[in-house]
């Protein structure tokens, strides 16, 4: 079990969760008896010592044990609460809850003590287990669901089931496309490192990123020249009856991934394309060159419908779901590592140079694998972003720096140069803000960037074309400064 799960624990209990072992000081009054194992010590009350443990204790002492069995799955669960794992643990915890009730103290203040700590911890859980099923992001991670779930119904799911010809039914660009938009705000989606959150929304993303891809190949299946006419090889007609049969595979692995049918499973699925592979196979057509890519495309369309069965438990591995163990989050970061000190140096001393670099490690992001994973897309824009928000910046102070405005300039080009000037300064501000948005110096800086945008909107051009293309560029920069800003304080995290 992961870290962050009793560090999860530490922060809702205001103590280290040690899996039920700790221990009572009752005092040095009483004398000790026998200790016996368990997060109790022994109790010697005013009636006279027990042979043991007091019993009360020995029954708080076996909560204890089932409270820490069941902490790791509450901390680990990244359902709803309509789930029925969700309805499981409530039900056990609450059942902890009453046994806790049950336990009789004899007005004794140690006991009281034992027992209050005992359901307070069953408490924290319910608390935490109801907290990460109901978290406004949790919520948001279903609605986005929903929306692809709603998406493909209609798109792929309804026609297939309403009897279509599995090989007529076109997949648009418009759909792929809406499926991509929601994966891009599921990579949005804020977790603040919750390890349930973040379950849910890698659980969620990889399905929708599989669906893409599974109608993306679609797509490019439907421009292919196949299948083959019977005539050609006394194998095609097998071949095509599969590839049809692989046509429908498809729209049931897109029910199964995302939740729309409930009459199989991926197993099941995965059985049958491996059959299908298996008599593939057996097939003779090395006569045939033609039918031999044919059938090595068909094959190659049911090896892409197998990689993505195996999402039932897709999230639960640590390494897959927390992207900072990711070889290419690493690499990026290291990038905005170096980006970090450059912006020091600029900021600090001025330009000397960073230019170039800045553009070698744009070049060196572009070649970042982001393995079709839209929160290392996402890690990866941001980071373009940073580079490109500290050249932009170069860019202009050394056009500041090169002006040499002659004496028959315009009036209202010499305006837009000085918002320009009045940009540099305030993106120096930004570049080396480090605060959060309900930050005074945060609203001071959008406050600044604004009336700037008012100054140049108020500038007329008086109909000169070099002074309009002036103030356009200038309100995109400033504008662009605006939404740097925003990025930096918008506490997205991968």
């Amino acid at each position: 079990m992961c870290a962050n799960v009793f560090g999860a624990l530490k922060s809702l209990f205001r103590k280290p969760f040690d899996g039920g072992k700790r221990t009572m000081d009752h005092g040095s009054q009483q004398p000790h008896t026998q200790q016996m194992p368990g997060p109790f010590t022994g109790f010697a009350g005013p009636q006279g010592p027990y042979p043991g443990q007091h019993p009360a204790l020995l029954r708080l002492d076996e909560v204890q044990r089932e409270i820490a069995a069941l902490g790791p799955q509450v901390c680990s669960y990244s359902g709803l609460q309509s789930d029925r794992e969700y309805k499981r643990l409530e039900r056990e915890l609450t059942r902890l809850l009453l046994e806790v009730d049950k336990v009789e103290t004899e007005g004794r203040p140690e006991l009281q003590q034992a027992r209050k700590r005992a359901a307070g911890e069953v408490e924290g859980l319910l608390r935490y287990l109801e907290g990460n099923a109901t978290h406004p992001s949790r919520l948001a991670i279903e609605e986005l669901t929903q929306e692809v779930q709603n998406l493909l119904n209609e798109g792929v799911v309804g026609p297939f089931r309403q009897g279509q010809a599995q090989d007529a039914f076109e997949i648009s660009e418009e759909l792929v496309e809406a499926v991509q938009d929601v994966a891009m705000r599921l990579a949005q989606v804020k977790t603040g490192g919750s390890v349930p959150l973040r379950k849910a929304r890698y659980k969620a993303l990889t399905r929708v990123c599989a669906v893409q891809e599974l109608l993306e190949g679609r797509v490019r299946t439907q421009t292919l020249a196949l299948p083959l006419s019977d005539d050609t090889h006394e194998a095609v007609q097998r071949i095509n009856q599969v590839m049809a049969q692989v046509s429908g595979a498809r729209c049931q692995e897109v029910a199964l991934l995302m939740g729309l049918s409930g009459r199989d499973s991926c197993a099941h699925l995965a059985r049958v394309l491996t059959e299908l592979l298996v008599e593939l196979d057996a097939l003779d057509v090395s006569s045939n060159a033609a039918v031999r890519n044919y059938r090595k495309q068909v094959v190659e369309e049911i090896n892409g419908l197998l990689k993505h069965l195996d999402l039932e438990v897709e999230g639960e591995d640590t390494r897959r779901y927390d992207l900072a163990q990711n070889d290419s989050i690493r690499e990026i970061e290291a990038i905005r590592g170096r980006v970090s000190v450059l912006r020091e140096e600029v900021l600090r001393h001025g330009a000397a140079g960073q230019g170039t670099e800045l553009q070698g490690l744009l070049t060196h992001l572009d070649q970042v694998d982001t393995g079709r994973n839209p929160c290392i897309r996402e890690a990866r824009r941001r980071a373009v972003l940073e580079v490109q928000a500290l050249i932009t910046f170069l860019d202009l102070w050394e056009a500041l720096g090169r002006r040499n405005p002659g004496p028959d300039e315009p009036p209202p080009h010499a305006s837009v140069w000085r918002v320009l000037a009045s940009l540099g300064n305030l993106q120096a501000q930004v570049l080396g803000f480090d605060g959060k948005r309900a930050d005074k110096s945060y609203m001071v800086l959008e406050e600044l960037l604004t009336k700037q945008l008012l100054a140049l909107d108020a500038v007329d051009p008086q109909g000169d074309q070099g002074t309009k293309t002036a103030r356009k560029q200038a309100v995109k920069h400033a504008q662009n400064i605006l939404n740097y800003l925003d990025m930096k304080t918008d506490e997205w995290e991968y």
